[in-house]
């Protein structure tokens, strides 16, 4: 399976879900939460935060989102957590060397 960079116009792809997590954190802009103020990398780091730390309903608020704009990126986290190493994409973006 390909995944792609979702982000804008970027549509890079990758053959893992955390190659295309790092090209979003390193290549892409951080993002200022509309709930807290957190700049976070854009992407999929910015749906995990979002959906992580707040409701649905203070995202739709300050986002001014739709119902299924919110089951969208329920489904891109869902997919995503279900097939990545996120412990991998950690140790990456730390710059710790592969064990």
């Amino acid at each position: 399976m390909a995944w792609e960079c979702g982000i804008e116009d970027c549509g890079a792809v990758y053959d893992t879900p955390e190659d295309a997590i790092v090209h979003q954190t390193n290549e892409h802009e951080r993002r200022e939460c509309k709930v807290c103020g957190t700049v976070v990398p854009d992407g999929y780091l910015a749906i995990r935060h979002a959906f992580t730390e707040h409701t649905r309903a203070e995202y739709v608020r300050a986002y001014g989102a739709s119902a299924q704009e919110v089951r969208d990126r329920e489904e891109v986290r869902d997919a995503i957590e279900a097939e990545a190493d996120l412990n991998a994409v950690v140790e990456r973006l730390n710059g710790d060397p592969p064990t």
